[in-house]
């Protein structure tokens, strides 16, 4: 029996599709090490795995694959990142960036997924707006606990946001209100509370999610999501806010409003920045954006465009 006979009923093309596909984790904490677990155990090795942070003793509650000596000597995420996917896959595809995602576009512009555990909200509203630029699909996972009276309630939400699809402002997890209000450290439980097994249910949806996407072995295709986790009743379901803005056209981002807004064409291909130099020639496009084209939408690049 081979690796993946097992996990045959994907498709027959399933073990292909992985093979090529680039995913990109933003994120390497308690959720975003769940997803490179589980993706390099179904046989997806083209990975780039972004964090700037190092391993600390308050991880080793959550982040799988760190030990002791990794909290030590102060490992690199990223590093443990590795070391657990190539235990799992052989690749030469798979990329770590010991940096803020910000500094690392060049290698998230080429990935056809990203996948986000950000503990900021204004970085995940960043984060979706640069994915949603170039036509890429984006995963959110978030969580959190509260008071409530005499106890504590443990919940999160996974979130598809698909180009042409309401995004997190649309479904209300992005706001005004908690963008002003999140440098507060506020709420009984401490400041950004997580235990591994949360994290590892909502990894598991991203994951599940990213899988149909690609290989759709429900027969049901799907571009937008809003799953939400009552980590209380140990639920699972779909939110009626994705059921309220689900034929809404997304006001946030405009078909038209697509093009890296970090690209510039004469820096990839020449190396530099020198505007005398040509700037016609395109970034190839991943299979996202060429599925996106042939269903009729425009992809429009804006090589010299700038935040």
């Amino acid at each position: 029996m081979t690796r993946f006979a097992r996990q045959g009923f994907l498709g027959e093309e399933s073990e292909a599709r992985f093979a090529v596909l680039r995913v990109g984790i933003v994120g390497l904490g308690g959720g975003g090490s769940h997803v490179v677990q589980q993706l390099s155990h179904i046989g997806i090795p083209n990975l780039v795995c972004v964090d700037p942070d190092i391993v600390e003793e308050s991880n080793l509650n959550r982040l799988i694959g760190a030990t002791i000596a990794d909290a030590e000597v102060g490992t690199e995420k990223t590093a443990v990142a590795a070391r657990l996917a190539r235990a799992l896959m052989r690749s030469s595809g798979f990329v770590t960036i010991t940096a803020k995602w910000q500094d690392a576009t060049e290698a998230l512009a080429d990935c056809d997924i990203i996948v986000g555990g950000l503990d900021s909200y204004r970085e995940r509203s960043e984060l979706e707006a640069f994915s949603r630029r170039l036509l890429i699909p984006y995963i959110d996972m978030g969580m959190d606990v509260y008071e409530v009276g005499d106890h504590f309630s443990l919940g999160g939400q996974v979130i598809l946001s698909s180009p042409g699809q309401p995004c997190l402002w649309c479904m209300g997890i992005l706001t005004q209100e908690r963008l002003e209000r999140e440098a507060e450290n506020y709420g009984a439980a401490g400041g950004r509370p997580q235990v591994v097994w949360p994290n590892g249910v909502l990894a598991s949806l991203a994951v599940g999610l990213l899988v149909q996407l690609v290989s759709p072995w429900t027969n049901t295709a799907i571009d937008s999501a809003y799953l939400e986790y009552d980590g209380n009743r140990h639920q699972v379901g779909t939110s009626n806010r994705l059921k309220a803005v689900a034929d809404c056209q997304c006001s946030h981002y405009l078909a038209d409003q697509t093009g890296d807004p970090l690209f510039d064409i004469r820096r990839q291909v020449f190396g530099t920045g020198d505007a005398t130099e040509p700037d016609t020639v395109e970034r190839p496009l991943g299979w996202w954006k060429r599925l996106w084209l042939w269903l009729g939408f425009s992809y429009a690049p804006e090589p010299d465009a700038r935040h």
